[in-house]
């Protein structure tokens, strides 16, 4: 069964196809998707496949990914998951998105922070790795905040519209 997490202000939940509307909206967005490596999503079609695939990556034990929902309004306002999640090496990769007229509210913080305990207690993690273009210092600066460190730099590591990115990779220890 999916994990539902929840914090002060936000539940975590599975995807579901009726969630596609809003994350279409989320990763159809330029400011969204500019430090995040994916081209634009452009159709319903295409969403609720993404949201199969999530599904099929939890049963499979390789990956997860939540809706972040306001508690006060019902509504999605972005994403997180783990990827890459490796059982036998005790280890997965966080990834968050938030909406732009939600930034600068500390969703971003609580949701990764709510993930972080349920990789490390649950899952039985033993790190967690996040990968961050190097101009996305907003995003840079909660993983910091949270405790993560900065291990390096790889050099032209992500592509955005067809131009490479050099991104920072942070790690958290248990």
């Amino acid at each position: 069964m999916f994990p539902v997490l929840e914090t002060k202000r936000l539940v975590l939940k599975e995807l579901v196809e009726n969630d596609a509307q809003n994350i279409l909206k989320c990763f159809s967005n330029d400011d969204v998707l500019r430090y995040y490596g994916q081209k634009p999503l452009t159709s319903i079609e295409q969403v609720k496949q993404i949201i199969k695939n999530f599904a099929e990556q939890f049963k499979e034990k390789n990956g997860m990914k939540w809706g972040i929902e306001l508690k006060e309004t019902g509504t999605i306002i972005g994403t997180i998951g783990l990827q890459e999640w490796s059982l036998e090496h005790k280890r997965a990769n966080i990834s968050y998105a938030i909406f732009p007229e939600k930034w600068g509210n500390g969703y971003a913080s609580e949701a990764v922070d709510k993930v972080i305990s349920y990789g490390f207690q649950e899952l039985g993690l033993e790190r967690i790795g996040a990968v961050v273009f190097v101009e996305n210092k907003a995003s840079s600066q909660v993983l910091i905040k949270l405790g993560f460190t900065k291990e390096g730099t790889l050099k032209k590591y992500m592509y955005q519209n067809d131009k490479p990115y050099d991104t920072d990779v942070y790690s958290l220890l248990k």
